[in-house]
């Protein structure tokens, strides 16, 4: 009988913490999913997250880094591209989970050109970390404080000006940011567009966004999958807040060219929507 009093202590206690696992899944806030997402070994294959080729960005648009301060008491850094003639119009962008490299500084470079007049800084999220292994991209990623995140984002507010209209964008890690930032700067967000991050659900935090969204998913997702796309347009929804989602029969980190898995066709049509969500609103 005492053995089998054991045992039922112990189902018991298993059926407990399996249930607390999928309360967590299922209610955690962005980044902490993201941070689970991090710890499964498919996720975090070569499958899903292959290592990015390498390439090496030379400005052709005076391009710098700068620093600027932030509310917590820090400094954090940005790749900032000015516009040619005074606005107020700024996009922020934000890396994948590989840190502020080469490419994100190339896509930010590529925005600048295609709006027009406009001021382009991306952000760096890992202060100054950045890697192509796999490991560290987990480690820096896990790692992520979002308070730290919100903190750049504001003192990059500050730096904009109060005046400032700020369209965001954001790949993997950075989809997620993007729409945290939109949700930071309030009634300065004109714009943000998500690229395949792990999105908002919560109704009563996205009933706090000032902006319409653009989600651009891959279909062949298996984590942020059609299924959480789903949800997440049923939220902004009830939220009453306006989202297009645009679907491409692709896999995950497919608009990155440093990418092994890059999709020319889907990145191209989904840039075309990313321009025109932006040009309509920071007019």
């Amino acid at each position: 009988m005492k053995k089998i009093a054991i045992l039922l202590a112990l189902l018991v206690v298993a059926t407990m913490a399996f249930t607390q696992q999928q309360i967590t899944v299922c209610h955690t806030a962005p980044m902490e999913k993201f941070a689970l997402l991090a710890s499964n070994k498919d996720f975090n294959s070569s499958g899903a997250h292959q290592k990015p080729r390498a390439y090496v960005h030379i400005t052709q648009e005076g391009g710098k880094m700068i620093s600027f301060k932030t509310p917590d008491g820090k400094e954090a850094k940005g790749y900032l591209l000015e516009a040619k003639s005074k606005t107020n119009n700024w996009i922020f962008v934000f890396q994948e989970w590989w840190g502020l490299n080469d490419n994100i500084k190339r896509q930010a470079e590529q925005l600048y050109k295609d709006l027009g007049n406009v001021n382009v800084i991306a952000l760096d999220m890992y202060d100054g970390n950045v890697t192509a292994d796999r490991d560290e991209a987990r480690k820096f990623m896990t790692e992520f404080k979002q308070e730290r995140g919100d903190a750049i984002v504001k003192g990059a507010l500050e730096y904009a000006g109060k005046n400032a209209k700020v369209g965001t964008i954001g790949w993997c890690f950075g989809g997620t940011q993007s729409l945290m930032a939109s949700l930071t700067a309030g009634k300065q967000a004109a714009g943000c567009v998500i690229y395949y991050g792990m999105p908002v659900t919560d109704v009563e935090t996205l009933k706090k966004l000032n902006t319409d969204v653009l989600g651009i998913f891959a279909a062949k997702e298996k984590y942020i999958t059609p299924e959480v796309v789903q949800k997440f347009e049923a939220s902004m929804k009830e939220a009453g807040k306006k989202i297009t989602v645009k679907n491409y029969d692709a896999d995950h980190g497919f608009a990155n060219p440093s990418n092994a898995i890059y999709d020319k066709a889907s990145t191209e049509d989904a840039y075309k929507h990313t321009l025109a969500f932006f040009k309509e609103r920071l007019k």
